[in-house]
């Protein structure tokens, strides 16, 4: 989280002096430790190279998305078939469902709607959904999945 949130400094001051690294690493140490408060169950990264495919996979989808998005936009509206789809939950913790959730939604097409009071099932609007199953198998192998190898959370 440090590293991260040094990197995201220096590209906000667009600087690379010895004062902005030094701001940048004071900032990266002194916000997770006083968030830390916040965070009473914190995830843990058990696989760095997981995750880095990840979101090389989840930024090929959203390339990917747009273009498919564009096609049936532009196209006739009676190739939509829009639908509302319960998705089951692997994951059991909180933060692994928000990022499920996210990755979703950051996806041109689809959106999550709401997650079950349980925390069991999600309800995802997709804007073309021949076949639901389809749809929660390519979600459960493409994001879930690696989502509960690096964060190892899942119901067992």
């Amino acid at each position: 989280m440090s590293l991260l949130l040094l990197v995201v400094w220096q590209l906000l001051v667009n600087d690379l002096t010895a004062g902005s690294l030094i701001m940048g690493g004071v900032l990266g140490l002194a916000i997770p430790w006083l968030t830390q408060v916040f965070w009473p169950n914190p995830p843990r990264l058990h696989k760095p190279w997981t995750l880095l495919r990840f979101v090389l996979r989840v930024l090929g989808d959203i390339i990917t998305a747009n273009f498919d998005v564009a096609k049936l936009i532009l196209g006739p509206s009676e190739r939509l078939q829009p639908a509302f789809v319960v998705y089951p939950l692997e994951l059991e913790n909180d933060f692994g469902i928000s990022m499920l959730a996210t990755t979703i939604s950051l996806t041109p097409g689809t959106v999550s709607a709401d997650v079950s009071e349980d925390r069991r099932s999600l309800l995802i609007h997709g804007l073309n959904v021949p076949d639901e199953q389809e749809l929660i198998d390519t979600i459960k192998h493409r994001y879930e999945q690696p989502l509960m190898e690096v964060f190892q959370c899942s119901r067992t």
